[in-house]
């Protein structure tokens, strides 16, 4: 008990000095940056070629929003959450030990396979997980209302992504971590994998439009960039010449735009079909919602949750009983619990 009183107390400190050195010290494994530098490239698509034409640049909650992307992944981790986890991953692995005498993180398979093997599998699994939970979010009452929280967005963008109320966070991080720490998915692992997500997440409610062919040829490019530059344990082309370099990254920027991007939209998540799922009125047949998908769109089409009944670019969005809906944080924060 001792033991875990002092990581609990440890959680704390660390991450508050985690954070200071986040704020203070740009680097390309600095997440705080990151967030800044994905919020900022999906603004600016919003405001060069924005989807709804007629929707405000600082659409309606905007900074409500922009509050909320800082609380959900620093403020809240700094106070509860980094410490709280902490003793739950040491919880976790001594009591795998002491039931099984299996250490996870010496006797994992997953640690000999390559990195871009280890991303691969890690976020599939993670996204498959967080699907499930997602839909439990919307089918158990009381769960429904904590998530009305992100629900109550009346007007799309970027920003949106991050809405949500804080006993989330303990919901989806509690259930994905037992399959992810079973997989052996370190620390370094999830971060990659949480950018990526990241960058999905705030185009799928992002207030742009794009075909699908550019967002497979940009998905080519990175795969070729990443195997030049020798990234993620893929070495084959990283030792040779300039000229291959180059038509690497070109002929897989090609299939990705001519092979991949047809089906895009039906493998990734987009704009089109998230919308959907903040729409104020869902399909009759669909009561408890309806495109669940958070990076992944595979899901839904697999097990029959997927729908666009249209173009839903103009649709009117939130739940019935919006109005009434706590507009500030702190009302919204309180949500689920005082009511």
């Amino acid at each position: 008990m001792e033991n875990l009183l002092n990581t609990f107390l440890n959680g704390y400190g660390g991450y508050a000095s985690y954070l200071w050195s986040e704020i203070t010290h740009p680097s390309w494994h600095n997440y705080f940056y990151w967030l800044l530098l994905v919020s900022a490239f999906f603004f600016g698509l919003e405001i060069l070629k924005p989807w709804r034409e007629n929707q405000a640049m600082f659409r309606k909650d905007f900074w409500l929003d922009f509050f909320y992307m800082f609380f959900n992944f620093f403020l809240f981790s700094l106070v509860i959450y980094n410490a709280a986890s902490d003793v739950v991953v040491n919880l976790f692995n001594n009591g795998i030990k002491s039931l099984f005498s299996f250490d996870l993180q010496a006797s994992n398979p997953l640690r000999s396979f390559p990195l871009w093997a280890i991303l691969l599998i890690g976020f599939v699994v993670r996204d498959f997980v967080q699907w499930w939970v997602h839909r439990l979010l919307h089918r158990v009452e009381w769960l429904w209302e904590f998530h009305k929280v992100h629900h109550s967005v009346e007007e799309m963008g970027f920003a949106a992504h991050l809405r949500y109320h804080w006993m989330e966070t303990i919901v989806y991080r509690t259930i994905e971590y037992i399959p992810l720490a079973l997989l052996g998915i370190g620390l370094y692992d999830f971060f990659i994998i949480h950018i990526f997500t990241l960058a999905i997440g705030h185009y799928n409610h992002s207030n742009f439009h794009i075909d699908g062919k550019i967002t497979g040829g940009v998905v080519g490019f990175l795969a070729g960039f990443v195997m030049v530059m020798g990234l993620a344990d893929i070495t084959f082309v990283n030792e040779s010449d300039l000229l291959i370099k180059t038509v690497t990254i070109l002929g897989s920027t090609m299939t990705g735009y001519l092979i991949l991007g047809p089906f895009m939209k039906r493998i990734f998540n987009s704009p089109e079909m998230h919308i959907w799922h903040h729409a104020y009125e869902l399909p009759a047949n669909r009561k408890y919602g309806i495109n669940f998908g958070i990076s992944l769109a595979i899901w839904d089409y697999l097990f029959g949750t997927a729908e666009i009944p249209h173009d839903g670019r103009d649709i009117r969005l939130g739940f019935p009983g919006v109005e009434k809906f706590p507009h500030s944080f702190s009302g919204q924060i309180v949500y689920g619990i005082k009511e």
